[in-house]
């Protein structure tokens, strides 16, 4: 399996994964079709499918375009979301296959939308381990709860993706790294794992590269997110994440909760 990142408008990623031995590909979020064609065709990929990781324009808005440019490619999403341009709607647990090796395995991970879907992808017998996670998780981050409930993106996070081999790599949706480690060492300023992983972050966006990809591993030692679980972190980091979301209403709503309990 090779996977080559396409980045899209200011600062999406758009994915092709291609097999090898029959050089089958597939499109993750192809949101400037025709750029993510043109890189095909240099890589000497056969495009087959494309995989919808949710229905925000910047993700799916490129997929009428690519039915045209590859007339009968197949176009998956999440059968709770309204993807544009959906030729075949994919549920928690569906699989597809690629070439003669790959296997895509459809995960449903709500909460950016109700109906979002991460890609896993592995060799035949499981090995190369990659998952493509759109707007759900980001490196040392995760997607804004436009659809969902926090419950919702501990589940996603935690417990669907977090349950993935450790060895895992992770694609994901926006280049959001830098900020999103800079946050979590407000949350964890004492963890050198996070530190290190900002010094390079930083060190490869001023050098214009990317910071992709993550492990599911590196993210279960840096995502704040996916650590949750943690008993030092549970305390400080409610309190710091209530306070980013809701700013001065946090409290407010936070006394009203303990009297409504009450």
């Amino acid at each position: 399996m090779k996977i080559f990142e396409v980045p899209c408008l200011e600062d999406n990623y758009s994915y092709l994964i291609m097999d090898e031995s029959t050089k089958e590909a597939a499109a993750v979020d192809p949101v400037e079709a025709e750029k993510v064609v043109e890189a095909a065709n240099q890589l000497g990929a056969v495009l087959k499918l494309v995989l919808t990781t949710h229905h925000h324009w910047d993700h799916a808005g490129g997929n009428d375009k690519i039915k045209q440019l590859v007339p009968g490619i197949k176009v998956y999403g999440g059968s709770l979301d309204n993807v544009r341009g959906c030729t075949h709607q994919l549920q928690n647990g569906d699989t597809l296959s690629l070439g003669s090796y790959l296997n895509i395995l459809a995960l449903h991970t709500p909460c950016h939308t109700k109906g979002h879907i991460s890609y896993y992808v592995t060799g035949k017998d499981g090995e190369d381990p990659a998952v493509f996670t759109g707007d759900t998780l980001f490196i040392a981050g995760c997607g804004k709860f436009f659809e969902g409930t926090a419950e919702q993106m501990y589940q996603s996070l935690c417990v669907t993706l977090g349950s993935l081999p450790k060895p895992t790599r992770v694609y994901c949706g926006h280049e959001y790294t830098v900020k999103n480690l800079q946050f979590a060492m407000t949350v964890e300023p004492k963890n050198e794992r996070i530190q290190q992983k900002l010094t390079w972050a930083n060190s490869q966006r001023q050098a214009g590269l990317t910071t992709i990809p993550s492990t599911i591993e590196e993210e279960m030692e840096t995502n704040p997110f996916m650590r949750v679980d943690l008993p030092e972190l549970q305390f400080q980091e409610m309190f710091t994440l209530l306070h980013l979301v809701f700013g001065p209403f946090f409290w407010g709503a936070l006394v009203a909760s303990l009297l409504l309990k009450h």
